[in-house]
């Protein structure tokens, strides 16, 4: 345990056994009885991160402790941070609670202890992290760290960003972003109830940190919405022009306030946003799971969404995937994105991360990250960062074959700074069809598909950390932060691409289980907006169930045209099944 105290020069500590330690019998040269003093944190210091073969300042994630363990912080920043929600959005970040961090913009000032401190210093996934034990005399008044950038994926014209963030102000998201190496993050404006958060951050035109408004061009910050409700589900609209969305939520507690009837769709927010030049991302995707089977039937879903949550060591989630997969293998062409949906300093910005590819030459600018992302090259990622291609085609492309089908050759390669890889595995229409095993921390090769059938093709990656075990051991209380079936994985499913889609003449994209359960969940919200929704006006009301019949048609018909067999509904039954 560490004590901090301040006392009269007569106090004493009280132990539990009765006895009683005078304060001011304990110094600098030993314990008394248990009680180790620990070195006063006095003497001020600068310190400097630079970028290898570079002068100038970088923004870096920040962690420093002394040798009895004690966190020590800038002199401008937190000393305890908070990780409850909406209760501290001071530039801070806390691993599990007890790992305390922060964010600087290459230069900051810290009271340090004489002796021995450790300093950890990182920057996202292309800079290789640095771990450094540094000692402190009293002449010290300056420490000077390099971090060397190890991964070229965004000289070769990939893009970082964080589709999902709450919360901060755009300086301080734009700040954190440059500290993790997200490019882009989006800043999600919103209603709880009857509190907002980020509406006065929102003028439907400002992009932060473009060399226009004084920043580097290179970490941006733009403010949008996620409009929501509780049972419908939850919609991302980024980067949209004019006005604000609104109602930002609806259909009452505990998301929009008290009484508020259901009385707009998420089909109608995101086509909205596609009036006003932005992109539609459906968040933490599938939850909550309903109306986005509609939405995306619709095609007014521009990508869906892979959130860490509160998880750092979980991976991406396989239940997010197997609702992805169910509409690939029905041919609904859906970009991955990756976004933490980050409330509170207990989450990082970029945790979980999507990288999308500019075209070559394609200067980098807000507008171009969104058609890059509708382009869907793309992968989401929580450290390896990859390139996939199907016969020479990147991630999102479509490619045509005859009817009597063929062989693609998939090609790709891997690596990574900070979670050490395992395996690689090619996934072929939601199944694995081929895997193997890759070196931790950079690898490349291909794989050969046959294809018989039109199929969606799409590489991920799995990984894990070797030490996880001797953590546990070594801090029991650390169990209690993370899930049980993440101590029992032996690996995690690290990064994943979009896909690329093949079709094979003759043979459409359906797969029978899954669009029926697609059609069931777009039955199940005409069902909630018949009975349990508050009912809006007529009007509101006979328009939304409107758009939702018309996306029950649109693929009822389709598995008709396709042949696809499928049961019946009593409302749904009639006389040409």
């Amino acid at each position: 345990f560490l004590v901090e105290y301040t006392a009269h020069e007569d106090a004493c500590f009280h132990l539990g056994n009765g006895k009683t330690i005078a304060a001011a019998k304990l110094d600098l040269s030993h314990g008394h009885r248990g009680l180790s003093p620990v070195a006063p944190a006095t003497q001020e210091v600068t310190l400097r991160v630079v970028e290898k073969g570079r002068t100038v300042p970088v923004a870096v994630k920040l962690h420093v402790h002394g040798e009895a363990g004690e966190y020590l912080a800038p002199i401008d920043r937190h000393r305890i941070p908070n990780p409850a929600w909406f209760e501290d959005y001071a530039p801070d970040y806390l691993h599990r609670a007890t790992h305390y961090c922060t964010y600087i913009p290459g230069e900051t000032v810290i009271d340090l202890p004489v002796g021995s401190v450790y300093i950890e210093v990182s920057c996202g996934f292309e800079m290789k992290p640095v771990r450094k034990v540094v000692r402190i005399g009293k002449a010290t008044r300056q420490v000077r760290l390099e971090i060397e950038k190890v991964l070229p994926w965004r000289d070769k014209g990939w893009v970082s960003a964080d589709t999902h963030v709450h919360f901060l102000s755009p300086t301080t998201a734009q700040m954190e972003g440059a500290g993790e190496g997200v490019n882009v993050v989006n800043l999600l404006a919103s209603q709880w109830g009857e509190l907002m958060t980020n509406v006065g951050d929102f003028d439907g035109r400002s992009t932060h940190g473009t060399i226009d408004t004084g920043g580097d061009g290179e970490h941006l910050v733009r403010v949008g919405t996620e409009n929501r409700q509780f049972v419908l589900g939850h919609i991302s609209l980024l980067g949209y022009e004019g006005r604000p969305i609104v109602p930002m939520t609806t259909g009452g507690p505990g998301e929009s306030a008290l009484g508020d009837a259901v009385d707009v769709l998420l089909t109608e927010w995101a086509r909205q946003c596609k009036a006003q030049g932005g992109l539609v991302v459906l968040p933490h995707f599938p939850n909550p799971r309903a109306e986005n089977a509609a939405a995306i039937v619709h095609g007014d879903i521009d990508a869906i969404e892979m959130t860490s949550w509160d998880d750092l060591y979980g991976g991406i989630d396989p239940y997010s995937l197997s609702d992805w997969y169910r509409y690939l293998n029905c041919g609904y062409m859906l970009p991955a994105v990756g976004g933490t949906d980050k409330m509170s300093a207990g989450m990082a910005v970029g945790t979980v991360r999507t990288y999308a590819k500019l075209p070559d030459d394609q200067p980098f600018t807000y507008d171009a990250w969104m058609d890059a992302v509708r382009t869907g090259n793309t992968f989401v990622t929580y450290g390896p960062l990859m390139e996939f291609a199907v016969d020479g085609r990147p991630a999102g492309s479509r490619l045509e074959m005859s009817a009597a089908g063929g062989t693609v050759d998939v090609t790709w390669s891997v690596a990574s700074v900070t979670v050490p890889m395992s395996r690689i595995e090619l996934v072929v229409n939601g199944e694995i069809r081929e895997c193997r095993q890759v070196e931790k921390d950079a690898d490349q090769g291909h794989f050969s598909a046959q294809l018989d059938r039109s199929s969606w093709l799409a590489v991920r990656v799995r990984g894990d950390y070797p030490d996880k075990s001797k953590v546990i051991a070594a801090r029991p209380t650390a169990a209690s932060y993370l899930r049980d079936d993440y101590l029992d994985k032996a690996e995690t499913i690290a990064a994943h691409s979009s896909p690329v889609m093949v079709n094979v003449a003759d043979t459409p994209f359906m797969a029978a289980a899954d669009a029926m359960t697609i059609l069931e969940q777009i039955e199940g919200v005409l069902a909630y907006i018949d009975t349990v929704g508050t009912r809006p006006n007529d009007k509101s009301y006979k328009r939304m169930r409107m758009v939702l019949t018309g996306a029950h048609r649109k693929l009822h018909n389709r598995m008709h045209a396709e042949g696809t067999f499928h049961n019946h509904s009593p409302v749904d039954g009639h006389s040409e099944h």
